[in-house]
């Protein structure tokens, strides 16, 4: 009997054992399998990283009656970086989608002569005067953001592609400030008083708090393929939100930020 019995738990012992063994197996197969699917969706990609400078300037499109001329225009040093990753669809993989990550900067410094444009600025005691100025108006813009650009590709032959789609930024840091000089401000509208600016007298604004920090555009652009790995690639990036937040009504128009980009592409 008490052979019985050791017989008995060395059968129970054994069929555990197995599936113990069986259970291990199947989880084995099915991280071979999950992780064979994931090399398999990353093998199928393109993967580039992307250097380069943007030139360009904020604007109103088209100019208003406000602004009279441009007097002077100095793009400022505008460095971008980008990781992208492109699917090729089909069998010839002539059309393909992209989506990338790429953080840039845009600036640029302005003077202009204008007449009634909406400004809002500091007095020598730190307080603030909105109305209508007619003069010299220098401003600055400078902005980083971190952009997500959803393109489609087309292939033109082995060398060249073109790309175009919408693309999302994000603003991490704004400035949009400057000064007016040579000029009168008449507050609070065209008929109201006047404070003159003359020579060295000029007054300072500031509307870095009033920008939007979620803007949107459409990009087109196209690459060349130097060398095996190397690229070289122009792309116009185009805005199509106002900068400025709903709420902000002291200038009028809305601004659009229109800039091109060249650099170079390392394609893995």
């Amino acid at each position: 009997m008490k052979k019985k019995y050791t017989l008995l738990a060395l059968l129970a012992a054994l069929a555990l054992n197995s599936g113990n063994i069986y259970a291990k197996a199947s989880e084995h197969q099915h991280q071979r399998e999950h992780k064979g699917l994931i090399w398999s969706a990353l093998h199928g990609l393109d993967y580039e990283f992307k250097a380069g400078v943007n030139i360009g300037g904020t604007s109103p499109l088209p100019l208003p009656q406000e602004i009279r001329s441009i007097d002077s225009y100095k793009p400022g040093l505008a460095i971008t970086v980008e990781g992208n990753a492109t699917k090729w669809l089909g069998e010839k993989q002539k059309w393909g989608v992209s989506v990338g990550l790429r953080l840039e900067s845009k600036t640029m410094t302005t003077e202009a002569t204008v007449k009634n444009y909406g400004m809002e600025i500091f007095t020598e005691t730190g307080g603030k005067i909105e109305g209508l100025w007619t003069g010299g108006v220098r401003t600055k813009v400078r902005t980083s953001y971190l952009t997500v650009p959803i393109l489609a590709n087309l292939k033109l032959g082995e060398r060249w592609k073109i790309v175009a789609g919408p693309y999302l930024s994000y603003m991490m840091e704004g400035d949009f400030a400057g000064n007016v000089y040579e000029g009168h401000l008449r507050t609070p509208d065209a008929t109201g008083s006047r404070v003159n600016f003359s020579g060295e007298n000029v007054a300072a604004y500031d509307f870095s708090n009033e920008l939007r920090r979620f803007q949107w555009g459409l990009q087109v652009g196209g690459s060349w393929k130097a060398y095996k790995h190397l690229n070289v690639h122009a792309d116009l990036t185009w805005g199509l939100n106002d900068i400025f937040r709903k709420d902000f009504t002291t200038i009028s128009f809305a601004m659009y930020p229109i800039y091109l980009n060249f650099g170079f592409g390392y394609e893995f």
